[in-house]
């Protein structure tokens, strides 16, 4: 059909318009598709596909090059005849079809379909063969792969984070659906403003946590369940949007036991929602702190490995979780480092805080917020928030508690009622075995998070047999270490009597212990403090276990405030390079060396200076 009217209306269908939107008689722009031997195929969009027969051919077709065509007749079958239309004069008029869009999460139902689906582009990974996508939206996470040749980048115009409206035949790839895309439109900012709230509040909805009870009656945690709830929500939210989670916590029971607690938590959540088989090991990754505090080295470690993932593989810049630390100024300059990259910050603690860090967080919970104190420990408040991330994970962990409340040796009532839920499974001593297992095998993981073992340790890995050999051996080598390490020290224990009453406890952990080996000077401070405290029946006890440069203090008894004590002594040796931290009566301070005898000796007189429980 050939003609030289002027002004003819040739229209062009948006990819959201399907066979019911085309009508006869009207003439269209498409694209040439492809040859047979009675004719051309020809796409009027992604979706919609017509053939001209050859008796209705006027020029020579190449394909993927434009045609306009007219709808001669649409079969009860749904195939289109076209013929073809050659125009001197036309205007085009495009057709905004009402969106037929379908959700991520109903892709399973959809496979062998074409579907078009509005989101979010939340990674871009380039393999050797497709550049695979992966999409959020409101309702799960899927993967779409683009491809034009092996290992070139498809639609290289979409980036992370754009909304995107993606046309293309849902497929099943490996036991995952995939879909094959056909077209990638990066949306307008209108149509992306309108389409990210409307993600955005059914994703809120969606990342919103149970409203469940906790394990426990605690007036200290019903205070912090507002914000409990909230980090829990962004955890979620986190997970929902492939948003990486870093985790960082301190590498004892406590910290190792909150932060199984939510791996266990994340994990769950990850494969419930439709990740990929490895999805928990690029979305999830649990490293441990060697000082009570997020160090500038830690926080080096976490921006290589996130910058390094962005740029190789397109994943979000991650969320930072800190656990059993988090809480002190001494975190300020790491947390610096890590907003300069956009990475959003959430600490769950229970040092004593400084307020000053909260303007770098998202959400804090430590029960000094709300008059409690160190006794509701990190792995209570792990294992409590877990519980809201992915409730069915409660019976894998409700144990947890107990064994960091023993571990930390918390003497909060909390810790009485956690052992008292699990006593038929874990008793008081097999929690204490435990923690004592995590401490020793932790000492020799150093940075690694020792994810299967730390498992089995905890009695995760449904094999009960092992767990126990395992944990009997651990137990009983490092007792051997710890007694070897006592006979070694004690003799070299210098003991006076502070004016105030209290018995104060030194010993040079550098040159009167085993070095390099289990227990390290932090533990073998605190063993030898729990003995002395049994020597001292009733007594108020001191105990430091000094090196070079630092100082190790346990205390019993003795109302101090070491956070406030670094504090003056920073300011009143300011040669000596003070910085340090903990709770108020179980903490650490680092110095320069050759400033050792005036911090020691100044610190000795502050503590002389504090009241004693008992007046």
């Amino acid at each position: 059909m050939s003609t030289d009217d002027n002004n003819k209306t040739v229209y062009v269908l948006e990819d959201t318009c399907s066979v019911s939107d085309v009508l006869p008689g009207r003439m269209y722009k498409g694209t040439v598709q492809g040859f047979a031997a009675f004719g051309t195929f020809v796409y009027l969009n992604a979706n919609i596909k017509g053939l001209i027969h050859k008796t209705k051919a006027l020029t020579i077709h190449k394909e993927n090059k434009p045609i306009i065509v007219l709808v001669s007749n649409i079969r009860n079958n749904g195939n289109i005849d076209l013929e073809e239309v050659v125009l001197a004069d036309y205007s085009l008029q495009p057709i905004h079809c009402k969106r037929r869009t379908v959700l991520l999460g109903d892709l399973k139902t959809k496979v062998g379909r074409r579907v078009v689906v509005e989101c979010e582009i939340a990674q871009i990974k380039q393999t050797s063969g497709p550049t695979i996508f992966t999409l959020v939206d409101a309702t799960g996470t899927e993967n779409a792969a683009g491809f034009i040749e092996a290992g070139k980048r498809a639609f290289p115009e979409a980036n992370q984070g754009d909304i995107v409206r993606i046309t293309g035949e849902v497929m099943q790839r490996g036991g995952q659906v995939q879909i094959e895309i056909d077209t990638l439109k990066v949306l307008s900012q209108e149509e992306a403003d309108e389409v990210k709230k409307r993600l955005d509040e059914a994703l809120n909805e969606r990342a919103e946590p149970v409203d469940i009870p906790f394990l426990i009656e605690s007036e200290v945690l019903e205070r912090l369940r507002p914000e409990i709830r909230k980090i829990a929500r962004l955890i979620r939210r986190a997970v929902f949007t492939a948003q990486p989670i870093l985790l960082r916590h301190h590498a004892d029971a406590d910290g190792v036991c909150s932060a199984v607690a939510i791996e266990q938590a994340v994990i769950g959540l990850i494969n419930d929602s439709g990740g990929d088989y490895d999805s928990d090991y690029f979305l999830f990754k649990r490293s441990p702190s060697k000082a009570p505090f997020y160090e500038i080295e830690d926080v080096v470690r976490d921006l290589d490995y996130a910058t390094r993932d962005n740029a190789r593989f397109g994943q979000k810049m991650p969320m930072i979780l800190l656990t059993d630390n988090g809480s002190t100024e001494e975190d300020i300059p790491s947390m610096r480092f890590a907003r300069t990259y956009g990475m959003p910050i959430i600490v769950f603690d229970h040092h004593h805080p400084d307020e000053i860090v909260d303007q770098y967080l998202e959400a804090h919970v430590n029960p000094y917020h709300v008059d409690g104190d160190y006794g509701i420990t990190a792995g209570m408040l792990g294992t409590e928030i877990a519980r809201l991330i992915h409730p069915p994970v409660e019976e894998k962990i409700r144990h947890i508690p107990a064994i960091a409340g023993v571990g930390d040796r918390s003497e909060a009532p909390e810790r009485y009622q956690y052992l008292e839920l699990v006593k038929n499974e874990f008793d008081e001593e097999t929690c204490k075995k435990i923690a004592l297992a995590i401490d020793y095998l932790q000492f020799y993981l150093r940075f690694n998070d020792g994810r299967e073992l730390v498992r089995d340790l905890l009695f995760l890995n449904d094999n009960n047999a092992r767990s126990q050999q395992l944990m009997d051996l651990l137990v009983e080598e490092a007792n051997l270490m710890i007694d070897e390490q006592m006979r070694t020290c004690f003799p070299h224990l210098e003991r006076s009597v502070l004016p105030n009453g209290a018995h104060l406890i030194q010993i040079d952990v550098e040159i009167h212990a085993h070095k390099f080996t289990f227990p390290p000077p932090g533990k073998t401070s605190g063993e030898i403090h729990d003995r002395i405290c049994k020597e001292y029946q009733g007594g108020a006890v001191v105990t430091l276990g000094y090196g070079p440069d630092f100082i190790v203090l346990r205390s019993k008894g003795v109302l101090m405030n070491i956070p406030q004590m670094v504090r003056e002594l920073r300011d009143e040796l300011p040669g000596a390079g003070v910085n340090g931290g903990g709770h108020l009566v179980v903490g650490s301070i680092k110095f320069v060396e050759g400033m050792r005898n005036e911090v020691l000796v100044n610190l000795v007189k502050k503590i002389a200076e504090f009241a004693l429980e008992s007046q």
